[in-house]
């Protein structure tokens, strides 16, 4: 038995390793070779970031974009803070109940950009800060490659116990299924966007009537790329260098939140493929560790090593990244634990009927 499951841990890494994509490769942007002249408008919602909205206004203002905070019902002064920065500052029209709050802003703010001549929409998060020169290079990649959605997966905060053991991991479980190479691949249905730094193409944004297909996903970024792709546009996904979150996750708790808010819904509601995803994670990434630990012949220890092995060194890459010693590469299992547990929570919440909140709101309820 042990023998059996050995091997069926290696293949599946075998597997992960040779025909996913190289998903652990990281992909940044190229260097630009001038200045960015096109026009582009960002797009920032904003619900109750009074704490982060001045930083990140700051990283943008040094460059020639228009920007638009689109104040969400704040009630802690968001909208003034970004007054004073002298950015145009729209409110939310009152919310119709099958539009997602997040997805509504930014429909709101779409449809105030496109009342100028802009070329491109950024849409962004209001706690990101944007490295310098880093939206230039976007630009000019979105240029010469013709991408219609170009995102950049920034630097998420990772300075706690629990960031650094779930963080990392977080940004390795959606490359993994959302492989950057595949989903700049026409032939490759993949499709996938880091929502906290979007820039779309406004020809690709009028075609869907901004947001009005997706108005009640949860998961806005990825189901945008999905659109866009669906209908013959180009979409990437880069590593940022310098841009990043300034949001912290607020320990154990906070990350598990974030886990399960959008967890069961990606699992389109369905207890199978909850079942199949729990034992797919523990196969994956429990198994081949516990085999390795166990007594066993020398057989399985040698399988189960060398399962572990291609494990870890996918996980190195996204571990240096953020600047962690490679030793972290070993706690991937029990960060896919912790998702496995999330995951979970998810689903338990889904059946109580109670959903996620999100910024005091209800997403995704039975």
């Amino acid at each position: 038995m042990a023998l059996a499951l050995s091997l069926v841990c290696l293949g599946i890494w075998l597997w992960l390793f040779g025909a996913r994509s190289r998903f652990w490769r990281l992909r940044y942007l190229p260097a630009a070779a001038s200045a960015s002249y096109a026009r582009v408008t960002a797009v920032i919602p904003a619900r109750n970031e009074a704490e982060f909205v001045q930083q990140s206004l700051n990283s943008l203002l040094p460059s020639p974009i228009r920007v638009i905070v689109v104040d969400d019902e704040s009630t802690d002064g968001t909208g003034e803070l970004a007054r004073r920065s002298g950015v145009e500052v729209i409110s939310v029209s009152v919310k119709p109940s099958d539009w997602a709050g997040k997805v509504w802003a930014m429909q709101q703010g779409w449809q105030r950009a496109r009342e100028s001549d802009t070329e491109f929409l950024l849409f962004t998060d209001a706690d990101i800060v944007h490295g310098e020169g880093e939206i230039d290079r976007l630009i000019q990649m979105a240029q010469n490659t013709n991408s219609d959605l170009a995102s950049l997966m920034v630097r998420l905060h990772c300075e706690s116990f629990a960031e650094k053991l779930l963080i990392p991991a977080f940004v390795y479980f959606f490359f993994l299924l959302y492989p950057p190479l595949a989903i700049a691949d026409p032939a490759k249905s993949a499709a996938g966007a880091a929502g906290g730094c979007m820039l779309v193409r406004r020809h690709a944004m009028d075609l869907l009537a901004g947001f009005s297909t997706l108005r009640s996903a949860v998961i806005d970024d990825c189901a945008l790329a999905r659109a866009i792709k669906d209908r013959g546009g180009k979409v990437s996904l880069m590593l940022a260098d310098n841009s990043r979150s300034v949001r912290p996750y607020g320990g154990w708790r906070g990350i598990r939140d974030m886990i399960a808010r959008t967890a069961f819904y990606q699992l389109q509601h369905s207890w199978w493929l909850l079942l199949g995803c729990v034992l797919g994670m523990l196969l994956t990434f429990a198994a081949p560790l516990v085999l390795l630990v166990s007594e066993g012949t020398r057989t399985t220890t040698v399988l189960a090593a060398a399962a572990c092995l291609l494990m870890f060194a996918t996980y190195v890459p996204i571990v240096r990244y953020y600047k962690l010693s490679f030793i972290w590469a070993v706690s991937l299992p029990f960060a896919a634990a912790f998702y496995v547990y999330a995951t979970v929570v998810s689903a338990v919440r889904y059946r109580r009927g109670t959903g996620a909140m999100w910024k005091a709101r209800v997403q995704d309820p039975a």
